[in-house]
């Protein structure tokens, strides 16, 4: 039956599917409707769907009768900022803040040659963890904190805690995302045993310079091979971290399946944060830029899978989402396409214009507001 959208209930069943401006429709046939599928109606100013007399939870919908000429004035209402702030949660900051601190400490103690404390790792990563969990658009503020002169202490937290998220995402119990967390903030741990000039060097390295860096992942896994406290598909995560699914990465040019699934993990979060943060040596990139680039220019360097986990943790943005457009405009996300998760259909501000993002190459999300 034909209803008014204002009439419409969470868990009332969709008879027929909602078309919008894509040639896919925007709501499918049989949707158990929920309030952001209503959001969406009021973005797309669609005022009548056909729904089923019976709600998902098997009660009658009761509405009243279409009228002839349906309201449509909450469409004309201008996008808010969304639910959440991020970027602004202090106490977060302040605790990552620290926590980086306690990481150069501990980074300081293996120059020296002092052993690692993997109780200590955990101590320093798993808050950090909990926390995002709690609220995932904080993701979205880690490459904002990093500089260029700390970036090597900023780095090993970021890539944990996007590892960390992205095992979940690959359906990984508690203790291996727990064991992922720490081969990933400690994937680096080797580069303690590099000459300090080289890291601290501000134009590109010279080939004998880079291969020196090369070596930080055979002499992280010497670091940590005997370590009770890391499984030994932990420790391989932090050796294989840069091989690459077609071959081309090092130390030992390991392909498909032969990479571990934690190394394949880690090594999409350590290639992405360090795309989107700032570097001695490279600018820092919008990560829905960042994005794209690994989805199409780095096509066939990690498995699918891991790229489409990726994809889905940080370019899946929940309807109502605030967010700013390489154009400067700002505006909310209304619509997601599935496996299009970077190029969301966004209401502009102050205005009736939805921009399909994956009908414009150029223009991308360049801030996650909210």
């Amino acid at each position: 039956m034909k209803v008014h959208r204002d009439e419409v209930e969470a868990g009332c069943i969709l008879e027929k599917e909602v078309m919008g401006m894509t040639s896919n429709p925007i709501i499918p046939k049989n949707t158990v409707l929920t309030d952001e599928h209503i959001k969406v109606l009021r973005a797309f100013n669609i005022t009548e769907i056909e729904i089923e007399k019976t709600k998902a939870d098997g009660r009658h919908h009761r509405s009243k009768q279409l009228p002839s000429q349906p309201d449509a004035s909450e469409a004309d209402q201008p996008a808010g900022t969304g639910s959440h702030e991020i970027g602004t949660d202090k106490g977060f900051i302040n605790i990552y803040l620290e926590s980086v601190g306690e990481f150069k400490k501990e980074f300081t103690n293996w120059q020296s040659g002092m052993p690692i404390n993997i109780a200590k790792m955990r101590e320093i990563t798993l808050p950090l963890i909990n926390t995002i969990e709690q609220n995932k658009f904080l993701l979205y503020s880690l490459n904002q904190y990093s500089t260029k002169k700390d970036y090597i202490y900023h780095h090993p937290l970021a890539v944990s805690i996007i590892s960390a998220m992205l095992g979940k995402k690959a359906g990984l119990n508690s203790g291996q995302v727990n064991q992922l967390a720490l081969a990933g903030v400690l994937a680096d741990c080797g580069m303690a045993k590099v000459s300090s000039t080289i890291l601290k060097k501000e134009k590109p390295l010279s080939e004998s310079e880079f291969q020196e860096i090369k070596l930080h992942t055979a002499n992280g896994y010497k670091m940590v091979k005997d370590s009770p406290l890391l499984k030994p598909e932990a420790k391989l995560a932090i050796f294989q971290h840069h091989e690459r699914f077609d071959g081309t990465g090092y130390p030992t040019s390991e392909k498909s399946d032969r990479i571990h699934l934690y190394s394949q993990i880690i090594g999409i979060a350590d290639v992405f944060h360090a795309m989107t943060s700032e570097r001695i040596y490279r600018n820092r990139q919008p990560v829905f830029k960042v994005l794209d680039m690994i989805s199409k220019d780095l096509f066939g360097k990690f498995d699918i899978k891991v790229v489409n986990a990726l994809m889905q943790l940080m370019g899946d943005l929940d309807i109502g989402t605030a967010v700013r457009l390489s154009t400067g405009d700002y505006g909310e996300v209304v619509y997601t396409k599935t496996n299009i998760y970077t190029k969301p259909i966004v209401k502009l501000n102050n205005s009736e214009e939805l921009l399909d993002l994956s009908l414009s190459k150029d223009i991308y999300i360049t801030e996650v507001l909210g």
